[in-house]
Order: C-alpha cells, then structure tokens, then sequence
C-alpha cells in the first residue's frame, strides 16, 4: 500500500486554519481576500502607481494512507510565467535563511490586507518570512533541476508538510484580465 498525497492550501485565522483540498477541478485563484475559493470575486486590482499583491497563499502535503518514510520534499515551476503582470509584477514565493524553506505549520500566519484592494506583502509581514529570517523570490527561479527545498522532515506518519508560501505582485502596467493556469509542483521521496 502506498500514501495518499494531497496539497491543501490553508486559510482562517492562527488559531483556527482550515485545510482545503486543492485539485485539479478546483485549482486556487490568487485574489485579494484570505479565501480559497473566490470565483471571480476580490480580483487583483492594477494599481494607479507602483505595485499591488494578492494576499498570500499557504500550501502543504497533507500525508495519509500507508507508508514508511515520506521526506525531501520539494516545490518548482516550469521556469515561465506567462502571466502579463508588467514591469517586475510576479510570482513570490517565500524563501528563509534555514536549510529549508517551507513555513512550519506552527508558524502559520493568515493573509491580510485591504480586501478588493491589496495584499501585506511575504517579506514585510509574515512573521516568519520577514525581516532577517528570509524574504521572498520570484517562484520561476524553481525548476526541476534546482527546486524549492520545503521540508526535509522523516515523516513517518500521517500529517501536515512545512507550508510553501506564495504571492502574485501586479505592477502598474500590468494587462488586466484572467491569466492562464500556472501549474506548480511538490516533489517527494517516499519508502
């Protein structure tokens, strides 16, 4: 028997998250609002000057079923964005100046902002991405060759991964309308 390997994206206050099934009948949406399900609603607004983000999403494994070891667990782009986000509008994704770079589920922070507007950014208010401890890069920087090392934890039993962290930044020249699907990917060793 094998594991059952699901991402969850993860929304709600600290001390109340909720894990939501991520698939590929219900991708996630970016938008403006801790939700993870927006439809069309909250869309990311260009901004007059300068840039506004999404706020941001969390996401993890969620490890069930049967297994012996499951680690190295890893996340990466294509390398492309196709997105029409203008000058420097992109990806982030949260980076820490640990081994690793996924966010403990301990330290699990909600997305704010102001909804229908703008998003808090990675680097300036996630409390563990902020500051000294990390900040963020552009998520195509990942690729299959060189991956986002999220969690090196021997997970041996069911649970929650370290959490990969993401946000869009739409600068003032950015196209506005829907963008075309992004896919991103967790790898993992399992025994």
């Amino acid at each position: 028997m094998a594991a059952t390997v699901t991402v969850k994206e993860i929304t709600g206050a600290t001390d109340a998250k909720t894990y939501t099934l991520v698939a590929t009948d219900s991708p996630g949406r970016y938008c403006t609002a801790d939700d993870p399900a927006p439809g069309t609603g909250n869309p990311i607004p260009i901004p007059s000057s300068g840039d506004y983000y999404s706020y941001w999403k969390s996401h993890c494994l969620d490890l069930a079923g049967t297994f012996t070891k499951i680690n190295n667990i890893d996340w990466f782009t294509d390398g492309t964005l196709a997105w029409t986000l203008g000058t420097g509008g992109n990806i982030l994704v949260g980076t820490s100046t640990a081994t690793e770079d996924g966010c403990p589920d301990a330290s699990y922070d909600q997305a704010e902002g102001t909804a229908g507007t703008t998003g808090e950014t990675i680097d300036a208010s996630h409390s563990y991405y902020a500051g000294a401890a990390g900040g963020v890069v552009a998520a195509t920087t990942y690729v299959t060759g060189g991956r986002l090392p999220v969690d090196d934890y021997d997970h041996t039993a069911t649970g929650k991964t370290k959490h990969v962290v993401t946000q869009v930044q739409v600068h003032d020249d950015a196209t506005q309308g829907e963008q075309a699907d992004e896919t991103f990917t967790f790898a993992y060793d399992e025994i």
